[in-house]
């Protein structure tokens, strides 16, 4: 019995439930009571966080803070793709810090490319292009965010407005890779020029979204 009043005696009650019991312990007895008021305070802020900011409300709205903390997932999801799916930045065979910070200013510098690739490759991806829409969908700033219809629609026609198939970016890379530039030789003769590939109409619209001509 002492033992495990002994052990009682050494537990921490400062985090999770036990901030909530007050222990009575000596050396013959062992007694405890709910902090009533401390558990209605917590109850009340239950499944809410807080988020607090030092800048000024009139430069940073209680609307805008929480957009500013939820677009720390978009930070999260570059860095992710700069080190595993996409871009793999690591491992870094490099010895000199000079070429370690080289390497790694390219990778984000693809990734600055890759992301305006994607706002104006939207229309043929997963992505959502109508942001704005779907922003107004939205009941307020805390509530999930929404898709708009358009979004919606591709989602469940895996199909484009055009009737084209919808891609994820690492798809629509592999299909435009499928592009070649042939260098022709003609038989018996020292005479060659070269030709591409005729684009499908994915591939064509995807250069057209772009900017690019091939």
């Amino acid at each position: 019995m002492a033992a495990v009043l002994g052990s009682l005696r050494n537990l921490d009650l400062e985090y999770k439930v036990g901030k909530h019991f007050e222990l009575g312990i000596d050396d013959t007895q062992f007694s405890y009571h709910r902090k009533e008021a401390n558990i209605r305070e917590e109850a009340a802020l239950d499944g809410i966080y807080v988020i607090r900011t030092s800048v000024d409300s009139g430069i940073l709205t209680p609307d805008s803070a929480v957009r500013a903390y939820k677009d720390l997932g978009k930070v999260e999801r570059a860095f992710r793709c700069m080190k595993t799916i996409g871009l793999k930045v690591r491992p870094i065979f490099h010895r000199l810090d000079t070429r370690i910070r080289a390497h790694v200013f390219l990778c984000m510098l693809a990734y600055y490319v890759e992301w305006h690739m994607r706002e104006k490759l939207a229309p043929i991806l997963c992505d959502d292009d109508e942001q704005e829409e779907a922003e107004r969908l939205r009941r307020s700033i805390v509530a999930p965010a929404e898709r708009s219809r358009a979004a919606r629609q591709k989602d469940a026609s895996k199909r484009t407005e055009d009737g084209d198939p919808v891609h994820s970016f690492r798809t629509l890379l592999d299909h435009l890779a499928t592009l070649a530039k042939n260098r022709i030789r003609l038989c018996d003769s020292e005479a060659e020029f070269y030709e591409m590939t005729e684009a499908t109409p994915t591939q064509q619209r995807a250069l057209d979204l772009l900017g690019v001509t091939v």
